[in-house]
């Protein structure tokens, strides 16, 4: 047997896409989660092995001393593939002994905890040249009347560590249109024991925001990549792609693939942007250092990430390739766009016919596939089982 790819969270399609992406090939996939309740992913035909472990957060110490073990049986290396960033910010923290075991991209630790902080990514990006939203910090000197003159209400309050943000408020930031606002966002986070930062909104409806996903080789060059658009976030407008286009926009390559190489990145990272609707420049706002949730779109549009990492990392890299056509082809992930769709049109953001007429476009979806269908089946347990819940509490 070659060697395995261990795949970190089949709680969401995102561990299931990767399972997908390796195992068509005839690789040797584990599917590694906390739990069984819920891991959707983890029932693709594509699994080849199934895992409960410690809880990444919860017991720490026994989850990397569980994947050390696993590792140690292994006759070769297997490739570590992590799924979500909770996962990558404990890998980070014990890359060292990790990478005694484990194929593993990145080379330096420190690196994908530096990038996945809001406040140190965006100094890194505004050292190299790249934009960034105007930001200001909590307890600055004279912060309240910078942020009303420099960046102006309404504003986003962000989380430095957004996965330890979402875990307590199931959100991704707070918007703040006025002074009281902002310093009842403030106090949310402080008392949660959260670092937040201040920041302008970049003017543009949600499909102003784009995406440049790439993977960088151990020299530190991108090889392959492609471009996005998003067009429907969840939430609206500062939220997860639930529909997104492939888009060819060189510009992109420019920005994002010359910021990668310059900081020393290997192996995969999304960089999202966003176009300023007055200045038509790119914002660089946050950078996603794991498989994401276009990865399904990515694969059909011509470039397969986790096999790209896995040739790469077993010694027989595949060639260099970049999608430069457009082909019209869209991410969806049904569930939560009939949410966004409700929301956009109960705010008059986008019409019934608008909506109506992008649902045409051929898709890449996040759950479903005709040859691997027990997951979606899986899914939609889950999903009946919480609104019964719901309807159990009324």
């Amino acid at each position: 047997m070659g060697h395995k790819a261990v795949i970190l969270g089949c709680n969401y399609y995102i561990g299931l896409s990767a399972i997908r992406c390796l195992g068509k090939y005839g690789i040797h996939t584990v599917a590694i989660d906390h739990s069984a309740n819920r891991a959707y992913g983890a029932a693709s035909k594509f699994t080849s092995e199934r895992l409960i472990a410690p809880h990444y957060k919860e017991d720490k110490d026994a989850f990397i001393a569980f994947l050390k073990e696993y590792g140690r049986q292994q006759e070769v290396p297997p490739v570590l593939i992590p799924c979500h960033d909770s996962y990558v910010e404990v890998i980070d923290e014990h890359l060292e002994e990790l990478r005694e075991l484990y194929l593993i991209p990145q080379t330096k630790q420190g690196l994908y905890t530096e990038v996945m902080n809001k406040e140190s990514l965006h100094r890194l990006a505004a050292r190299h040249g790249v934009k960034v939203p105007e930001t200001v910090r909590p307890g600055d000197d004279g912060y309240l009347d910078r942020v009303e003159k420099e960046l102006k209400y309404p504003c986003v309050v962000k989380p430095t560590d957004s996965p330890s943000f979402v875990a307590v408020f199931r959100r991704k930031l707070f918007i703040a249109h006025n002074r009281q606002e902002l310093l009842e966002a403030i106090e949310k986070a402080k008392h949660a024991g959260l670092d937040i930062i201040i920041q302008r909104i970049i003017p543009g409806f949600d499909d102003h925001m784009y995406t440049f996903d790439a993977y960088l080789n151990q020299n530190s060059t991108v090889t392959h990549w492609v471009s996005c658009q998003k067009f429907r976030q969840f939430p609206i407008n500062f939220g997860a792609s639930v529909y997104t286009g492939q888009l060819y926009v060189p510009e992109l390559l420019e920005i994002g693939g010359a910021f990668l190489e310059k900081i020393g990145w290997k192996g995969f990272a999304e960089i999202e942007f966003k176009k300023d609707a007055d200045t038509g420049e790119f914002y660089l706002i946050e950078v996603n250092v794991r498989i994401t949730n276009l990865n399904e779109l990515l694969r059909k549009v011509g470039i397969n990430f986790p096999y790209v990492t896995y040739r790469e990392l077993t010694g027989s890299p595949l060639e260099p390739h970049a999608v430069t056509q457009n082909t019209n082809r869209v991410f969806w992930y049904c569930y939560e766009d009939m949410l966004a769709i409700r929301d956009y049109i109960r705010t008059k953001q986008l019409t019934a016919w608008q909506v109506l007429r992008s649902l045409l476009k051929p898709k890449a979806y996040a759950i479903w596939a005709w040859n691997d269908p027990k997951p979606a089946l899986a899914f939609a347990s889950v999903i009946a089982s919480k609104l019964w819940s719901k309807l159990r509490r009324k």
